[in-house]
C-alpha cells in the first residue's frame, strides 16, 4: 500500500501563514476562529486512493490520522482540525449555499465535459489524457495545461488517446 503525502508546499505556502495570522490576531486581543480540514471530496482524494489500493473513505480516514499527526508536531494552532466528510461540515456548506443563492450569487450553465462510456460517468478534468492540437504538449490533465499554447482548451477539440 502506498500513501502518497502532501507535499510542504501546501504547509509553507497556506498553511503556515494563515497560523502565524491567526496568532497575530489573537495577540491583537481579536476573536479568532482558525479551523482546517482533511479534504475528502474531489479527483485528488479519489487519484491517491486508487494509487494506494484503497477505498476514498480508507484512504481519507488514514490520511487525516497522518495529516493531524503532522500538523501538531509543526504546532498549528487550529481551533479544530476536521474532516470535510463530516455531518458538520455539510451541514455548514449547504448553509452558504442556500445564503448565497438566496441572494442571487448562484447561476446555472450548460457546460460540456467529457463522459466516459465504460465508467458510465462524467469525467474530472484529471483523468482526460490527450495531446493538444495547437502546440502537441500531451499530458494528463490536459484542460488545465492547454494554457501553454496560450489559450485554455477546450474539451470538444481534444485529440484523445
Amino acid at each position: 500500500m502506498k500513501i502518497r503525502l502532501m507535499h510542504l508546499g501546501n504547509l509553507a505556502g497556506s498553511l503556515l501563514p494563515a497560523d502565524v495570522y491567526a496568532r497575530f490576531l489573537r495577540q491583537e486581543g481579536e476573536d479568532v476562529l482558525f479551523i482546517c480540514a482533511t479534504d475528502e471530496h474531489g479527483t485528488p482524494a479519489e487519484l491517491s486512493a486508487r494509487e494506494a489500493g484503497m477505498t476514498v473513505s480508507e484512504y481519507c480516514s488514514r490520511m487525516h490520522e497522518v495529516q493531524a499527526g503532522i500538523y501538531a508536531r509543526f504546532g498549528l494552532s487550529f481551533d479544530h482540525f476536521g474532516r470535510s466528510s463530516s455531518p458538520p461540515n455539510h451541514a455548514l456548506t449547504q448553509a452558504i449555499y442556500q445564503r448565497l443563492e438566496a441572494h442571487g450569487f448562484i447561476e446555472a450553465r450548460d457546460t460540456q465535459q467529457m463522459y466516459s462510456l465504460s465508467d458510465k460517468r462524467y469525467l474530472p478534468d484529471r483523468y482526460v489524457v490527450g495531446t493538444c492540437p495547437k502546440c502537441g504538449y500531451h499530458a494528463r490533465s490536459i484542460l488545465g495545461r492547454g494554457r501553454t499554447a496560450g489559450r485554455v482548451r477546450k474539451q470538444s477539440v481534444l485529440r484523445l488517446v
